[in-house]
């Protein structure tokens, strides 16, 4: 994906050097928007292989509304695990168990994982109960009853309740756009991880696009990812540029049941992936 490189290259040659909440340190720049018309392909990047396993899974989660990774270790996604290890780590509970003896208590024992796996109202939480606002189904039933709108937004920033959260929202609003029978989203980011993060937002949000076009009978528009502090963690500089010295491959084809007609019926199995031929992975280090 020619854009993602793109971003890759003007935050190298154009950032500014900047500490962080992790003290990682990034190179990092303010303000930056992609455009991804969802007719050329579906967004996946092709210069390093993407878990889209864990994308479908983790978009299935916010979906439903949950906040606790159980559902997610239990389909063997480990890309929130880290948070409420952490905070397992300084509970009294805790006796010196690894993180893969923490996911195993997670996946094994329900009392455990209600206790310690829950991250607190999180972005499921805030799409489902925005202090009582089902803000999922207000977007479905605007798009039916009233596509003009200029007011089809939701928001994870949800101020009262960011204290209780193990991380506030990084995407934190979307706001859907209907115009000639074409539907259309453009995410907000406040803080954008390019190397790990953005590649996984890109295809979530996109994919979270095509749903919603399916369940409302309307043809797919254009993906607008927009970033605030969009930075390159200083550990991931050799990972970056490893992509930008591949070339990008044509992007592959998503494939969704046709015959799921509620936002909230989709299933794992309802999605395929066709003409997917990434490079290989390259592994990096998340910042908590």
């Amino acid at each position: 994906m020619k854009t993602y490189l793109d971003l890759c290259r003007y935050v190298l040659d154009n950032g500014n050097e900047k500490m962080d909440r992790t003290k990682t340190g990034t190179k990092s720049v303010f303000g930056y928007q992609m455009r991804f018309d969802l007719s050329d392909g579906f967004p996946l990047l092709t210069t390093k292989r993407v878990h889209l396993k864990s994308i479908i899974h983790e978009l299935l989660w916010f979906i439903k509304g949950d906040t606790n990774i159980k559902y997610l270790v239990d389909n063997d996604v480990r890309i929130w695990n880290e948070w409420p290890y952490e905070a397992f780590k300084k509970s009294s509970d805790y006796k010196g168990e690894t993180m893969d003896e923490f996911v195993l208590k997670i996946k094994s024992d329900e009392g455990f994982a209600k206790k310690h796996g829950d991250l607190g109202p999180v972005y499921g939480a805030q799409w489902r109960n925005f202090n009582g606002v089902d803000q999922l189904q207000f977007i479905l039933d605007e798009i039916k009853s009233n596509p003009n709108s200029r007011r089809m937004i939701l928001s994870a920033w949800n101020p009262a309740e960011i204290h209780n959260m193990a991380l506030p929202p990084c995407h934190t609003l979307i706001q859907f756009y209907v115009n000639d029978g074409k539907l259309s989203l453009q995410l907000y980011q406040r803080s954008a991880d390019i190397f790990l993060g953005v590649p996984f937002n890109i295809a979530s949000y996109a994919l979270l696009l095509m749903m919603v076009a399916q369940v409302t009978n309307l043809e797919l528009g254009t993906f607008v990812h927009t970033l605030g502090d969009a930075h390159i963690y200083s550990n991931h500089f050799d990972q970056i540029n490893t992509q930008l010295k591949r070339t990008p491959k044509p992007l592959p084809k998503m494939i969704i049941n046709t015959n799921v007609k509620s936002l909230f019926d989709f299933k794992f199995e309802d999605f395929t992936l066709v003409d997917y031929n990434p490079d290989k992975g390259i592994k990096g280090v998340v910042a908590v």
